[in-house]
């Protein structure tokens, strides 16, 4: 497998933290979002969104990110990522879709951008964009995480879920735009469990290849 991917891409870091938890080795190829390489002819005929990432396996590319993941998890089934009873998938899933479809979209770089470029905002604007509907997220998703009394170190249970795997690297993302955390303790206390796992640790933006030079 090929993950095209950028080290600090939200969407990218789920991907490779489920590959690892897996126990899936895949050739990184890193695709440069600083430099526009995502808008290259070359991507966009692997990807028409032009989006990261994209898995390759053989003579097919998968995109978009929750797809990946759902077929990661129907295609490798060891070291499942979802519990096998529905209703606790039903939760595992719901925990996940309030990072995948409420707090990330509205602050993933094409976002950004636009605002930046087209509705005039400056750094402070974006932070405070950012840590608005970060904040409104991390709320409920600290809310039920409290309110569940059978929760172990993780998102769900007592292993780690789906829910993770979207829930850390958006606690990157939010410490990248400076959200106060100390309201979400039991979120914290899931991101260091999580970062006590070689697989997240091999997984973290910081340690990429393409991350070299970075702050």
């Amino acid at each position: 497998m090929q993950l095209y991917n950028f080290f600090r891409s939200g969407t990218s870091h789920r991907l490779r933290i489920a590959l690892e938890l897996k126990g899936l080795s895949y050739d990184y190829v890193a695709v440069d979002l600083r430099r526009e390489e995502h808008l290259g002819a070359a991507y966009r005929a692997r990807h028409p969104q032009a989006m990261v990432p994209a898995l390759v396996e053989g003579e097919q590319t998968l995109i978009q990110s929750p797809a990946i993941l759902e077929w990661l998890e129907e295609r490798y089934p060891m070291q499942p990522l979802l519990p096998a009873d529905a209703d606790a998938r039903a939760r595992v899933r719901a925990l996940a879709a309030i990072v995948g479809c409420d707090i990330h979209p509205v602050n993933n770089r094409r976002i950004l951008q636009y605002l930046r470029q087209h509705m005039g905002c400056d750094e402070a604007h974006i932070q405070r964009w950012c840590q608005q509907w970060i904040g409104d997220g991390f709320a409920a998703l600290e809310t039920l995480l409290a309110q569940d009394g059978q929760r172990g170190p993780f998102c769900f249970g007592g292993q780690v879920s789906l829910a993770d795997v979207y829930l850390i690297p958006q606690v990157d993302s939010a410490r990248r735009f400076q959200v106060d955390l100390g309201p979400y303790p039991h979120i914290v206390a899931i991101d260091q469990a999580c970062s006590r796992l070689p697989a997240f640790q091999r997984a973290a933006p910081a340690v990429q290849v393409d991350a070299a030079g970075t702050a």
